[in-house]
């Protein structure tokens, strides 16, 4: 099986997912994050809705694929956690800018 290789900002994201301050020094300090039907803006708002949504969840996330699509870099993870439907295959739509991600929209 072939490791998938993504951009660093990325890549942390995925290793950072159940450490709320590791993940939030991924995002631009303006960035915009929407998931669950809410968005996000700015880090102190990821990043309480991140760690809120680690303990209720404990959810883990495997990319499989990655793709680019209009300027955003698309990646395709199985996620597996606490909630109905699990384990479900999610898209996560980033946006990087300087190093950092942007925007990311989290949808099935």
């Amino acid at each position: 099986m072939n490791a998938l290789t993504l951009p660093e900002p990325i890549a942390a994201y995925f290793a950072a997912e159940h450490h709320p301050e590791a993940l939030a020094r991924c995002f631009a300090a303006q960035a915009v994050m929407k998931d669950e039907g809410h968005t996000y803006t700015g880090i102190d708002a990821i990043k309480a809705f991140m760690a809120k949504a680690s303990a209720q969840y404990g959810a883990t996330s495997v990319p499989f694929a990655l793709e680019r699509e209009e300027g955003l870099q698309v990646v395709r993870a199985k996620v597996t956690g606490n909630f109905p439907g699990s384990p479900i295959d999610l898209s996560y739509r980033f946006r990087l800018e300087r190093g950092l991600i942007a925007s990311l929209e989290i949808t099935a």
